[in-house]
């Protein structure tokens, strides 16, 4: 078990890392507008095939299998309902607009990171195989979501020091995930775990859908993004066949 556990905790590591040297690489490198727009079409990508060539294939072995299918639904509707709460809860508390847009991008990209957790400890129960898949897949994924997060925070007046840390803070939502993806399910009847495993891939096309993809076109964007968008899918789908 605790040898199951230590496996669970190095694989949510390696994406952790990849965000937090894709933060790094922001701070080193000047970013255009357009380098951002291609860096999220990147991500975006990567993160669709996660979900169109992993997670939805292994969970569509459900028994009986709409459970999982409606489970994807649901996964969606969850993030839009958090995303909304965490709306609410800035226009409450008075958030000005200078601080919403960091509070927005760490929200989201935490949001993120927690479905990759869930996603590995999840994928580690049902085959340790599958969850160092799913885990070296998320690292080209999280580079440039780094990339791009720190980035726009740059933008803003916020200091390098708060971006560092903030950067270094990514790691505690995919590792709690993680945690609880693993502890949660490694008893559950294997429905239920797939089901999980299905409802993570509907938040996670929500968060590409309604974070990434909005967030490549607010600014001067590239005719090459639906190049960058497929060369990510194949990116993985590289991972899932040679890996895999």
């Amino acid at each position: 078990m605790l040898e199951g556990f230590t496996l669970v905790l190095v694989l949510a590591c390696l994406p952790a890392a990849g965000n937090f040297l894709g933060g790094v690489a922001a701070e080193v490198f000047d970013v255009s507008e357009r380098s951002l727009s291609l860096a999220l079409h990147l991500a975006a990508g990567i993160v669709l095939a996660v979900v169109g060539l992993e997670l939805m294939p292994e969970a569509l072995t459900a028994d009986p299998p709409w459970v999982p299918i409606a489970a994807f639904v649901g996964g969606g509707a969850a993030f839009v309902a958090l995303e909304r709460a965490i709306g609410y809860v800035q226009a409450r508390t008075g958030a000005s607009e200078e601080s919403k847009g960091p509070l927005a991008i760490y929200s989201g990209v935490s949001i993120d990171l927690f479905s990759d957790g869930v996603m590995i400890g999840t994928g580690t129960v049902i085959n340790p195989a599958l969850g160092l898949l799913l885990a070296l897949g998320q690292v080209p994924a999280d580079f440039p979501e780094g990339f791009a997060s720190v980035a726009t925070l740059r933008r803003t007046e916020m200091t390098r020091r708060t971006r560092i840390l903030m950067s270094l803070s990514f790691a505690v939502p995919i590792i709690v995930g993680a945690t609880l993806g693993y502890f949660a399910l490694r008893d559950a009847p294997e429905v239920v775990t797939l089901s999980v495993l299905a409802a993570t891939g509907g938040a996670l096309t929500s968060v590409v859908v309604e974070e990434m993809l909005s967030e490549a076109h607010e600014g001067e964007t590239s005719p090459l993004g639906p190049i960058a968008l497929t060369a990510g899918f194949a990116v993985f789908a590289l991972i899932s066949v040679y890996v895999g």
